[in-house]
């Protein structure tokens, strides 16, 4: 598997997000895990998601150390590959028990189909190596947006808030608004803000 440049520059990006802009840019040996995690296959998708919950943690300790590098983050990437082999392993249409929606989402039907639909669709992902997994993982993607899209609807007034607390943590962050990183990183955290907002989990 090979970056493409946009993914690239999304991993990038990310990195700065969350280090509020004061690391712009990898460093060499940065550069070089991100070349490691490029050869072993991981999706630039798992890097990002391991890099929310290395600083979700570090946040909650008292003394942060000051200085991180995504060799840090080597347990949580190899988190995610073990939770994406996990599904891989987990019989078809086996999937657990949703979880019970919020009260404020359990009356709109729409997204309680559009819910069941993007935990059947990661229940049944094949195995990284199979030739449909790059396809299945696009149908995740999408049934996840297409719900948080939905979702974000019943956020009333508060979800004004939260996007313009997004739009301004990406200017600091140094991500060009309109370009297709900013685009993406804005996808990426306002689907996570969302979802936190009504005590979803997004593994």
């Amino acid at each position: 598997m090979a970056y493409s440049r946009e993914e690239l520059d999304w991993i990038e990006a990310e990195w700065a997000f969350h280090l509020h802009g004061r690391s712009a840019f990898l460093s060499r040996e940065d550069f070089e895990q991100v070349t490691a995690w490029e050869a072993d296959g991981v999706p630039a998708e798992a890097v990002v998601a391991a890099m929310d919950a290395f600083f979700a943690r570090r946040a909650k300790r008292a003394r942060p150390r000051a200085y991180v590098a995504l060799s840090h983050l080597e347990k949580d990437v190899a988190k995610a590959a073990r939770l994406r082999m996990a599904l891989a392993r987990s019989e078809a249409g086996a999937a657990a028990p949703a979880p019970k929606l919020d009260a404020r989402l359990a009356r709109d039907p729409r997204l309680a189909a559009l819910h069941a639909d993007w935990l059947r669709l990661k229940a049944l992902t094949p195995a990284p190596d199979s030739p449909a997994y790059l396809d299945h993982f696009d149908a995740v993607q999408a049934a996840r947006q297409a719900f948080i899209e939905q979702a974000a609807t019943h956020l009333g007034s508060g979800g004004d808030g939260l996007r313009l607390e997004l739009a301004a943590r990406l200017a600091e962050a140094g991500i060009a608004e309109g370009g297709p990183v900013w685009t993406r990183a804005y996808r990426h955290h306002w689907g996570k803000m969302v979802l936190e907002a009504f005590g979803i989990d997004d593994p």
